[in-house]
């Protein structure tokens, strides 16, 4: 067993970076991630492994050192909030077009604008649909618990260097503030050597240039590159789809919920269940790629689907494109940080499913 710590989300995030042997973060600080940066600057990583801290003078600023830093092979990490996540949308699309590997952290609050600091999975499409401009999907990984905090960063780093693709977790206040037990994986050695044919690592006199960018005027190697981007995201929607099927073997409904609002649902299962009513949770870990195959299989033979989210109705789309008009889909949401209770998603089981 590893060792066992009592920690915040956000907290076990910072403590995995530093485990995964990331070479460097760059941040800027926004509540409610703030965390983040304030436990790596107490860790002192640079002592500790080596690793840059670095507080940039922007969200900007800190997504472009992460785009220097991946292009020259270093494993590098950022973390902010959703109008900070926004904030970095230029650097994010300019660093899949440039097929660079990072790790970004999402711990998502209500909006839009500023909007509060309370949680909030507002951001589902801005983070699978590409809240950048073009052609361009992340990787994206929802835990549901502090010590899937810890576990998705390594797992993040691994599957960003091995599509040379961004990723990122998408958490929210509810997952970053709150404290439980982790069991914190072993420290990794820093991939100092790592070195690849696309990397810039400084002109040698026995080989070209190499650049590492996103732009290409000409129009036809910009479609190919297109096409090769496509053909990556499809391999990764074919290979790195994850999910969890929670009491779905004997169920007549199916909650569809990622995150906070899937620990809250978990409990809602429990109380439909001893009222008769058989439900089951299915829980997206992956939420690009989306597992839509899974649910396809699961509309086969359900009557019903609901999705629960904390958003006006986001991953209800992809849940419906997954169902294919086989059983009718509802969406049950709280807006603006505002969170439901496993009591409220039971009226709205009754509401949508059991009529």
């Amino acid at each position: 067993m590893g060792e066992l710590k009592l920690m915040k989300g956000n907290e076990a995030v910072a403590e995995a970076a530093i485990r995964a042997g990331a070479d460097a973060y760059f941040g800027y600080p926004i509540t409610p991630q703030s965390e983040v940066m304030e436990y790596l600057a107490l860790q002192q990583p640079h002592k500790r492994t080596g690793m840059v801290l670095l507080q940039a003078e922007s969200e900007i600023a800190a997504i472009n050192m992460v785009y220097g830093a991946a292009s020259t092979g270093k494993r590098a990490f950022t973390s902010s909030s959703s109008p900070g996540i926004s904030l970095k949308q230029e650097g994010i699309s300019y660093m899949a077009g440039a097929e660079l590997p990072c790790l970004i952290l999402n711990v998502v609050r209500g909006g839009p604008g500023l909007g509060t600091i309370q949680p909030s999975q507002a951001d589902y499409f801005q983070s699978t649909k590409g809240g950048g401009h073009g052609d361009y999907h992340l990787i994206v990984l929802a835990p549901a618990s502090v010590q899937e905090m810890s576990d998705f960063v390594k797992l993040g780093f691994e599957l960003a260097e091995k599509y040379r693709n961004p990723a990122m977790i998408l958490s929210d206040g509810v997952i970053g503030q709150m404290m439980e037990k982790v069991e914190l994986f072993e420290q990794q050695p820093r991939k100092t050597a790592f070195n690849e044919p696309w990397m810039v690592t400084g002109k040698s006199n026995n080989r070209e240039k190499r650049v590492v960018t996103s732009l290409d005027l000409d129009p036809v190697k910009m479609e190919k590159h297109n096409y090769d981007l496509i053909e990556k995201y499809k391999t990764i929607r074919e290979k790195e789809v994850r999910f969890e099927e929670i009491q779905c073997d004997d169920a007549e409904y199916i909650l569809v919920a990622y995150g906070s609002s899937a620990r809250i649902c978990q409990k809602a299962v429990e109380l439909a269940r001893e009222e008769g009513i058989k439900v089951g949770l299915f829980r997206p870990i992956t939420l690009y790629p989306f597992p839509e195959k899974a649910i396809g299989m699961l509309a086969q033979r359900v009557k019903g689907f609901l999705s629960v989210e904390l958003s006006a109705g986001q991953m209800v789309e992809d849940v419906r494109l997954a169902v294919n008009g086989k059983v009718p889909v509802s969406h049950y949401g709280r807006l603006g940080g505002m969170i439901h209770s496993p009591e409220q998603v039971l009226c709205a089981i009754h509401e949508f499913l059991v009529r």
